[in-house]
């Protein structure tokens, strides 16, 4: 059975869906199947791991989604493509409680082969947000090591704590995952060290640095494990996907 976690903020320019290429890719070079399904209109997921959008989303296309996941240059690390029309980003955000059940049964249904499933959520608090939650074990939660970095987050975290009171029971806040960290900034350790001493051991131990090679890997279709292996960035991600693994 997949494990499925939504990686989620309503903060844009967090690492969200960086995270969600990387971690995954972290995993499937440990051997774990990965699959990446891209719920957010711009479909940022979907091109970064060099795929082009779909034209209906493959959740709303009617036919089964095995047919419609694509495997990426690196092996045993796939995605389903996002849609980027605005026809098929109000159909999956229609009804919450429906959309969010039926996801569920495709999920634990067709793709449940794979060993993680990440859902790269759009940057708001919306009814994709809503819905990919509902369908899911976990969320993630990205946040900068920046100025503002708290503000916003018991937003997120509300909102999953209202999901699985109302419509998932099962669904766990999985982690916080630190991103854009600069050792060499006070207030990045300042961030670090309050969110740490708040959240206790829901934050992941790995730093994920601010890192060039991270930011480029997108624009060449494939992660930064791939694109810069002895980056900085490529080493945290995977630091990060063996966290996770010994969190299993």
């Amino acid at each position: 059975m997949a494990k499925i976690i939504s990686v989620a903020n309503q903060k844009g320019g967090v690492g969200k869906t960086t995270t969600a290429i990387n971690l995954a890719a972290g995993l499937a070079k440990a051997g774990r199947s990965a699959l990446v399904i891209d719920v957010d209109p711009q479909c940022n997921a979907t091109s970064g791991l060099g795929v082009e959008p779909a034209q209906r989303h493959p959740l709303l296309a009617g036919r089964p989604l095995a047919e419609s996941v694509v495997e990426t240059s690196q092996p045993k690390l796939f995605v389903l493509p996002g849609s980027q029309s605005l026809a098929d980003a109000d159909a999956l955000s229609a009804s919450n409680r429906q959309r969010a059940s039926t996801l569920r049964q495709q999920l634990n249904g067709e793709l449940s082969g794979y060993d993680f499933v990440f859902l790269d959520c759009p940057p708001s608090l919306g009814q994709l947000t809503r819905a990919a939650l509902g369908a899911s074990a976990e969320v993630y939660i990205p946040i900068q090591c920046e100025y503002f970095a708290m503000e916003g987050l018991s937003q997120i975290i509300d909102l999953a704590r209202q999901t699985k009171a109302k419509d998932n029971h099962r669904l766990e806040i999985g982690g916080i995952v630190l991103t854009m960290y600069d050792p060499a900034l006070d207030l990045a350790n300042e961030v670090a060290e309050e969110v740490r001493g708040y959240f206790e051991e829901t934050v992941f131990d790995t730093l994920i640095p601010r890192d060039v090679h991270i930011s480029e890997a997108p624009s060449h279709g494939v992660s930064v494990l791939d694109y810069s292996p002895r980056a900085r960035g490529a080493w945290a991600y995977a630091e990060l996907a063996m966290e996770v693994i010994d969190r299993e």
